[in-house]
């Protein structure tokens, strides 16, 4: 009787083979469900006013809208910023309110020193701001002028990148805008030298007002 020595694949497959065959536990039970996270007790909007500014954007809570409009007026005095480009409507509505000066279309856009839009979402865990092309800024208006201020409302904080994808879902269904961007922090790059640099590809400051509402 002639036995065949097996070689080094036959081998491999055997052992594959009965490791299939025998019952082993599965030393990561239910690992699918155990948290990405440790849980905290920290409020939302505390959570995400923290995480944006490690990410060295700037947060501003706003009570009212009045109170957003004073603040807002503020800063542009102190940064002496005079275009001012906004381009959706609901934000328009309420600049208009309170006769705030704007660029409503891309005139001189080459010169634009804010852009000013509304977002999908904010996220918490990273301070991370979600846009969409889906509105009137589109895609030019979070990404090209030096600054980027984003007017957000408490009732789009969510805790993680999977609950704000889940807002898109149910907002838009399957008709999902073509670019959805988390913004995390101004425009960065450490590429040359490794020295941190801000405004690389992008506005070199992000500031979030959020409105309790």
């Amino acid at each position: 009787m002639n036995i065949r020595n097996t070689t080094p694949k036959e081998q491999l497959l055997k052992k594959i083979r009965k490791a299939l065959l025998e019952k082993r536990d599965n030393p990561y039970p239910n690992l699918e469900e155990l948290p990405l996270y440790p849980e905290t007790d920290e409020l939302p909007e505390v959570l995400f006013a923290e995480n944006l500014q490690n990410v060295a954007g700037q947060f501003v809570f706003c009570e009212d809208e009045i109170q957003f409009i004073e603040n807002l007026l503020t800063l542009a005095e102190q940064r002496k910023w005079h275009k001012i480009y906004c381009w959706e409507p609901a934000l328009q509505e309420l600049l208009n309110q309170y006769e705030y000066p704007y660029y409503a279309t891309d005139k001189d856009f080459d010169q634009a020193e804010v852009g000013f839009t509304l977002c999908e979402a904010l996220v918490a865990r990273n301070g991370s701001v979600l846009v969409s092309n889906a509105n009137s800024a589109g895609r030019r208006l979070s990404i090209y002028p030096p600054v980027h201020i984003v007017l957000a409302y408490t009732s789009q904080l969510v805790m993680d990148v999977k609950d704000a994808l889940q807002l898109m879902k149910q907002k838009y269904g399957a008709d999902l805008p073509s670019m959805l961007s988390f913004i995390t922090g101004p425009s960065r790059t450490a590429d040359i030298e490794k020295t941190l640099v801000l405004g690389a590809h992008g506005p070199k400051e992000l500031f979030v007002f959020m409105l309790d509402g």
